[in-house]
Parts: structure tokens; sequence; C-alpha cells
């Protein structure tokens, strides 16, 4: 098998420091480029701590020209402890001079069709007005699940057929069932695809998804890369 260019596994002993610098150098490039840097927010416990820190430093990046999606959440409302957006904000998007309206939250506590069309329909005008076929974001974050799935894309699941909405509803195996989630159309519109992988326990599965098995394996961005970022 021809080694895939276009994927790429970065191996760090500075894995928080690391996904921060990868984040600023990206946000700057891309509004250098554009006057827009468009950056896709994963959830779960390692981007919480990488979040953080790019927290602190308020001045890295021109707030004002970033705009936040969220590869998925649950539906629940924005204040509960499951929701993506309530992680997101306490640990960054409150942290830091962002417009509200740059922030396309997917809104949980409304019925899940209507949110997912919803956000859909933002994400579509945005992608108009600059001339693309579908928003294409700078910086896509992503997680690694232990059964490999990655944003609400789990292994078995319809969702993961989907070739031409962006945002649909998908069931999860693990309480909140209820997901809305990109789907990979959107995921492989990105320009740059980053999995935050900060345990070594996952690291079969790192290498399954390697060999395109799993929902993260699927992952393939027709005019941009994907970048492993894992910690040792």
């Amino acid at each position: 098998m021809q080694p895939d260019l276009k994927t790429s596994v970065q191996r760090t002993s500075q894995f928080i420091p690391d996904a921060v610098a990868l984040i600023v150098e990206t946000g700057r490039q891309a509004i250098a480029r554009s006057g827009l840097f468009r950056l896709g927010l994963a959830g779960g416990n390692t981007p919480r701590a990488v979040y953080a820190a790019l927290a602190q430093q308020t001045d890295a990046l021109p707030w004002d020209r970033v705009q936040i999606t969220f590869g998925d959440e649950r539906c629940v409302p924005p204040d509960h402890a499951d929701s993506n957006y309530r992680m997101a904000y306490e640990s960054l998007l409150s942290q830091v001079p962002i417009p509200e309206g740059n922030v396309f939250r997917i809104r949980g506590e409304i019925p899940h069709e209507e949110a997912a069309l919803e956000c859909e329909a933002r994400l579509a005008a945005v992608a108009a007005r600059l001339g693309e076929e579908r928003y294409a974001h700078d910086l896509l974050l992503l997680g690694l699940g232990e059964d490999g799935h990655t944003a609400s894309l789990f292994p078995g699941s319809p969702a993961l057929e989907e070739t031409v909405r962006n945002i649909i509803p998908a069931t999860g195996p693990k309480p909140p069932p209820q997901r809305i989630t990109f789907t990979f159309p959107l995921i492989n519109a990105s320009n740059l695809v980053v999995f935050l992988l900060n345990d070594p326990k996952k690291e079969a599965i790192l290498q399954g998804a390697l060999q395109g098995k799993f929902p993260s394996g699927k992952v393939a961005p027709t005019h941009g890369r994907v970048l492993w970022l894992a910690g040792e």
C-alpha cells in the first residue's frame, strides 16, 4: 500500500502546548489568507484541557475573526453537564473576546431534526457567501472514542452512509443517546482535520483508523489533510 501523504501522525510529549500552538498558527494563516478562521471544536475531556490553555493566550488570535462550530452536540440544553457547548463555553468561549454571533451553536434543546437543519442552513449561508460548494473548516478538531467513533459517528450507525446532508440527527450507544453530528461530507470538506489523542491506551485504535477501519478511519478530506496529534 502506498503511504497516504495526506495523513500524518505527530507524536509529542508536550501535547497541550503543541495543540495550542497548532490552533494558533493555523488560525493566523487562515486569517492572513481569507480574513476568517473557521474552527470546529470537539467535545470531551482531552479538548477541554487544550481549550483552557488556549484561553490563557487571549491575544493570540483576533477573536472577532474566528468562527466557531461544533462537530457534534448532545440533545440537551446548553447549560446541561453533557453539553459540548457548555464545556467549550466554560473552558474557552467565555474567556476570550469572541462575538456571540461568531459561535454557531447546535441548539440541542430543540427538536433534533430542527436543530440539525438550522445549523446546516447557517453554514450553507456562509459557504454560499464565500463561493463554496460546502462549508470548509480551516481547522476541524476531532476526538477518538474507544470504539473508533468520532464526532457522533458510531460504528454501525446509518449516519455513516450520509452523502448529501452536512449535519444530521444521530443516536449514540451511551446516554444521552440523541445526538446531532457533522457528517463525512462536511468533515471531509475541511482544509485540516486534527485528531486530538492524548491517551496511549488508544494506540491500537489509532493504528486501526490509519488502516481505514472504524468511523474515524473514514476521515479523508478531499482537498485537505489529516493530522493525528498523539500525546506520549
